[in-house]
């Protein structure tokens, strides 16, 4: 039993009048670009604010969402919302999934249930857990952040471990998470290991990622080799127009763009929609993988408090606060982790086939106590939502023999 009450999610109804105004009064810009070549096409965006406006249901989205039991907590005056699916199996494990950017907790829906109840999807009750979905401090319900401009990822892991441990009274737990999520969890498993069955994660960064002068340009101001062959240079450039506009508005001016996106359902849509539609493993059609009603459900969330400006803070916090160890030890996560990769995110000249040797040969693994290394050639950033029975998959497996 978890010793609070459960908190429904309501939106209030002038919140939904306001959006409903603003929708009303959308301008668009006066280009008609019919590609995506200079970014959101005035047209499909269109396509979809008509949509928000005259067809989707917000109500109907909460009633699916409080299918789950929602409550709202104080962590060292920080306000947090988090989501939980009771496990069901012999010996339940506390488990703590951690979203990131332009995520939700909502993306984690798809594998809440068969994470919890693996009996009813035809796994073992032995893998069940307990499953705890938070929104990160500042995002979506876990908010308005009053007073606190400063939390990075490593931050959050020292409220998620008081949540854990203090709060809901898990002496020890499991942790999984994407993205900024990742760095989270590896900070988790770099300061609180002995309290942790492990971590599972997508990516597997260094938790340093964010620390230095250009930590806004992935490639810290290194040229393209010399006499690279085509494909990796292609990737290398595929890659550095998928992040580079993002990295940089973040850490170095996310406060001016948070004036924009605040004012504007229409303009939020729209940056929300460049990174699900670029970073997804799409084939050219975001709605393969989010339809309609995902794109615009998960965008109200960040809508409804006003939460754009506090999420985008986290790049900027991390830079300017950067990450330093707790420990000397190697490695310096030295919780089991299991790591799952995907084909839309592998590095320049890499295969799916090579992925995991690449991860080995690199200066990444040295940092994490490695257990379970996965590489899928489907998927993409958000993993658990683009293939969740795979991610449910890898991340049984990591923590199978550690419970």
């Amino acid at each position: 039993m978890i010793p609070l009450e459960p908190t429904p999610i309501h939106v209030p109804d002038q919140v939904l009048d306001d959006l409903r105004v603003r929708l009303d009064l959308t301008r668009p810009p006066i280009e008609e670009d019919d590609d995506w070549s200079y970014g959101v096409p005035r047209g499909y965006l269109g396509e979809l604010v008509t949509y928000w406006r005259q067809e989707y249901d917000w109500r109907r989205a909460e009633a699916a969402i409080n299918a789950y039991e929602h409550y709202r907590v104080s962590v060292d005056g920080v306000p947090v919302h988090f989501m939980r699916r009771a496990g069901v199996g012999p010996r339940p494990v506390p488990l703590i999934l951690t979203h990131g950017w332009p995520w939700t907790f909502w993306h984690w829906s798809k594998v809440v249930d068969p994470l919890a109840d693996p009996a009813s999807f035809g796994g073992d009750p032995e893998d069940a857990f307990d499953v705890i979905v938070p929104s990160l401090p500042g995002f979506g319900f876990s908010g308005p952040l009053t007073g606190r401009h400063d939390l990075n990822f490593w931050k959050v892991a020292d409220l998620w471990h008081r949540l854990m441990t203090d709060v809901l009274g898990h002496p020890r737990y499991a942790a999984g998470g994407c993205d900024i999520g990742a760095l989270v969890c590896g900070q988790l498993g770099h300061r609180y290991a002995d309290e942790l069955y492990g971590i599972h994660i997508g990516s597997g960064q260094k938790l340093t990622l964010f620390n230095g002068d250009r930590a806004w340009d992935l490639a810290q101001g290194a040229p393209i080799p010399e006499g690279a062959p085509d494909a990796v240079r292609e990737r290398i450039l595929a890659l550095d127009r998928r992040f580079a506009v993002h990295l940089a508005a973040h850490m170095l001016d996310c406060g001016t763009l948070a004036h924009a996106l605040s004012d504007s359902p229409a303009g939020l849509l729209a940056w929300l929609l460049e990174r699900w539609a670029s970073w997804s493993d799409n084939g050219g059609d975001v709605e393969t993988v989010f339809d309609r009603d995902d794109l615009i459900t998960h965008a109200m969330i960040y809508w409804v408090n006003n939460a754009v400006g506090a999420s985008m803070r986290y790049y900027a916090n991390a830079n300017r606060d950067p990450w330093t160890p707790s420990h000397d030890r190697r490695p310096v996560v030295e919780a089991p982790t299991g790591i799952t990769f995907v084909g839309h995110e592998n590095p320049p000249g890499v295969t799916t086939d090579g992925r995991v040797r690449s991860f080995l040969d690199g200066d990444r693994a040295g940092w994490y106590n490695h257990v379970n290394l996965t590489a899928h050639d489907r998927g993409g950033h958000f993993i658990p939502w683009e293939i969740p029975d795979a991610w449910v998959d890898d991340l049984r497996r990591t923590f199978r023999d550690r419970r």
